[in-house]
């Protein structure tokens, strides 16, 4: 059909509609929606008290892996993106109906503490220790150790293998399950960590479900290993216990390097907790899902978790997701701990609150509660900041564009919901249509 010919046939449709005037112009539609019916339309679904949720996830359990920092490290801005992406992700589910389990999976065991304990001994002292943790600087003297670890490893040489070995000692001693010197060490930096991220985490507005490290998870490793060798699909290679699983090219097929569940010496990693982990969580949740909020440098991680799970031949190994993000970048390049290369977060949310308090001070000095304003409005700041951004895509980090305030903004959200507030009080506390 010719388009003016189809115009006008439209324009004769459309006159049967109320709302609706329309007239054909050569090969276009011009129509015009009355504005009462088209606000009816618009807003009135909003209105609702339920507007935006459903109850499709009813009777349906997500177990939700969110934040997970690794502990003594400073809270760097490199995790806000799985904490402030997690928890939006568990307002989305519940909003959907889901029973949904947010938890907080600490890195809190590891080879890494065998260098930290390491770094401790030889750089440090528990005294000092002990003198920044009543200060509340403790988890600035444990970063300042773990980078003092890393760089004097790469003089090389003896020293290298020195500290290779002292750590390697101390995770021994750590993973002996008996009370000693790496173990009361351990609980002191633990205990120094946790009061670092619960102010972060309250600045933020996030909250868990269930807090439980890897350490949690210490009295199940050695039947996660048996239950793994049961199975029959384990074999022993160079004195380390491994798993062959598919390959990514060809499922027929195993992958030439297998995933490894215990190294020669006796000691876990982290695919073996994972692997307690879900365990625990899929006997106690009975989830539908278990979804990691993780970055995606972690994807062959969770690429090998499903199929060692699927090759021990759990029906169950397809429903755990790894939700992944693009991770956070500085300019100069990828973030690391070990160099000291980080934008600490805390810093980066008292620049935010900052920043809210000098406009308050120029525009508005009277405000009641500005304080309170500050901090809402520049911790919204930065959260919306993270979460505007294709969640696949890498991040770079410029102050100026977190904390910049104009256009698609947290703040300009934040008034536009102040806008609304007000309007719906004028009539009376809902607005009609």
């Amino acid at each position: 059909m010719a388009a003016p010919a189809f115009a006008a046939q439209l324009a004769a449709a459309c006159a049967s509609i109320p709302e609706i005037t329309a007239a054909a112009a050569g090969p276009f539609l011009n129509f015009t929606v009355e504005r009462a019916a088209l606000a009816r339309a618009v807003v009135g679904a909003a209105l609702e008290p339920n507007y935006g949720n459903a109850n499709d996830g009813a009777g349906r359990t997500i177990v939700l892996d969110y934040s997970s920092p690794n502990i003594a490290k400073r809270f760097h801005v490199g995790h806000l993106r799985s904490t402030v992406i997690g928890a939006a992700v568990k307002r989305i589910c519940e909003a959907r109906g889901h029973r949904v389990v947010g938890i907080n999976h600490l890195g809190d065991w590891g080879s890494q503490f065998g260098k930290l304990l390491t770094a401790l001994r030889r750089f440090g002292s528990e005294g000092a220790l002990d003198a920044k943790g009543a200060a509340g600087e403790g988890i600035e003297y444990l970063q300042e150790l773990y980078v003092n670890y890393h760089q004097e490893e790469k003089k090389g040489g003896n020293l290298e293998k020195e500290l290779a070995a002292e750590s390697r000692q101390w995770f021994l001693d750590l993973e002996s399950g008996q009370e000693n010197e790496a173990r009361r060490l351990w609980k002191k930096l633990t205990t120094i960590s946790l009061a670092e991220s619960d102010r972060i985490y309250k600045r933020l507005g996030v909250s868990f479900d269930e807090i439980r490290g890897e350490s949690a998870y210490e009295k199940d490793l050695i039947p996660t290993i048996e239950q793994c060798k049961r199975s029959g699909k384990t074999r022993v290679s160079e004195g380390a216990l491994v798993i062959d699983v598919e390959s990514r090219e060809n499922p027929a097929e195993f992958d030439e390097k297998p995933a490894l569940l215990q190294t020669g010496d006796g000691t876990t990693l982290y695919l073996t907790r994972d692997l307690a982990s879900v365990f625990y969580r899929k006997n106690t949740y009975d989830f539908w899902k278990a979804v990691y909020v993780v970055g995606n440098d972690q994807r062959d991680h969770f690429r090998e978790l499903r199929l060692v799970v699927k090759r021990l031949g759990y029906s169950w190994w397809d429903d755990i997701v790894h939700a992944d993000f693009g991770m956070l970048r500085l300019p100069q390049g990828k973030m690391s701990s070990r160099e000291g290369r980080i934008v600490i977060l805390n810093e980066v949310l008292e620049s935010a609150v900052e920043r809210v308090r000098e406009v308050i001070r120029e525009k508005n000095a009277e405000l009641v509660d500005r304080d309170i304003v500050a901090e809402q409005v520049g911790i919204g700041a930065v959260v919306f900041h993270d979460l505007k951004q294709d969640r696949r895509r890498d991040v770079v980090f410029r102050w100026e564009e977190v904390l910049n305030f104009d256009g698609e903004t947290g703040p300009y959200c934040q008034y536009t919901h102040a806008r609304l507030a007000s309007i719906v009080r004028k009539v009376g506390g809902r607005a009609q249509c």
